[in-house]
């Protein structure tokens, strides 16, 4: 099911928290919507999922407008961060709940509400348990049958709001790895919020970068990482550094000294770089600073470095091979490998 956002805006007692967002979805496409909190990605899953109503705009579900219908006719499936699944049912129950409410035209016959529901919960690796409750279960397993759940329905499309907000690191990374396969398994049109930046990167096809109700930023998680294209996405995506430049000429200036860097952009500048993309330089321009501490993190050395002068000291990290020298209270002058310039 492709899905098409256009124009979106959203007002809560004209508190706009959408900004005319548009965003086109293909048809079984895993998509992230990433961002802190108050950036909007919620509201726009809820606004998919018919839980609000926007202010104008329009959402399509392929050529239909679904803008105005209501949940109950959109046929999206929804999981939570908490699993809402309910206590006093089995977990075969629980998964059967959708079916087993629909109205009596529509309601398969017992028996085939059972099989499904088996069927699915083999196809969430927790066959077996059907007779047990959720308080039975760890959190994982919840989170599962909170899936499997959704899926009863067969949905047009899946929605999940920060689906693994609540477990520990560990489930979480397994987790990932397990809603992926089954992505690929079943081939829906999934959209899922989180504000995990590697949760993000490791589990969609493309990622929506949100910001004050703006998209910033929509791509592959290699586009959003290696060619980010604003200071918010640079800095929000992964470690960065950032300094403030100008660039004269097509030279790029820290403090009034040479970087070694050019940029076409003229004036005053932001310079962001990644900790690992920066070389240390024993001659030619660069940037110096004072070493403050050095440490080993697995294959690399970490070194702080306090840059510019004394009254307008800035500390960051660069990342370097281990046999670097770089001992307290040294000055190095370093080079970043890959940059980007922004007009400040």
């Amino acid at each position: 099911m492709e899905i098409r956002i256009d124009k979106i805006r959203k007002e809560f007692d004209r508190f706009p928290a959408l900004h005319d967002v548009s965003l086109s979805i293909r048809s079984g496409e895993l998509i992230a919507l990433l961002g802190p909190s108050g950036s909007g990605k919620t509201t726009l899953l809820r606004l998919v999922a018919g839980l609000e109503r926007p202010t104008t705009g329009r959402i399509f579900f392929g050529q239909e407008d679904a803008s105005w219908k209501p949940v109950q006719e959109r046929n999206v499936g929804f999981v939570f961060q908490h699993y809402a699944l309910f206590r006093h049912m089995t977990i075969l129950d629980n998964i059967a709940f959708g079916l087993t409410v629909r109205p009596r035209a529509t309601r398969p016959p017992k028996q085939e509400i059972r099989r499904r529901a088996l069927e699915l919960l083999d196809m969430v690796q927790l066959t077996g348990l059907e007779k047990r409750y959720p308080n039975q279960l760890s959190g994982g397993q919840r989170q599962r049958v909170a899936l499997a759940r959704a899926m009863a329905i067969e949905p047009r499309v899946l929605l999940l709001d920060e689906p693994f907000g609540a477990l520990d690191a560990k489930v979480r990374k397994e987790l990932r790895k397990w809603l992926r396969e089954f992505h690929d398994r079943t081939g829906h049109t999934t959209i899922f919020v989180t504000h995990d930046q590697e949760e993000a990167l490791e589990l969609a096809d493309r990622v929506v970068v949100m910001s004050q109700g703006k998209i910033e930023q929509v791509g592959s998680s290699d586009d959003v990482y290696d060619r980010p294209n604003s200071p918010f996405v640079f800095s929000f995506i992964g470690d960065s550094v950032e300094l403030p430049v100008t660039v004269s000429g097509g030279q790029v200036q820290y403090l009034g000294a040479p970087t070694g860097l050019r940029h076409d952009h003229e004036g005053e500048g932001k310079l962001f770089f990644r900790p690992r993309d920066a070389e240390l330089v024993s001659e030619g321009d660069g940037i110096s600073g004072r070493v403050t501490s050095a440490r080993r993190l697995a294959g690399a050395r970490i070194i702080e470095l306090d840059v510019g002068d004394k009254a307008n000291a800035r500390p960051i990290e660069i990342e370097v091979p281990l046999d670097a020298t770089a001992e307290r209270g040294s000055v190095v002058k370093f080079r970043p490998l890959r940059e980007k310039v922004f007009a400040a």
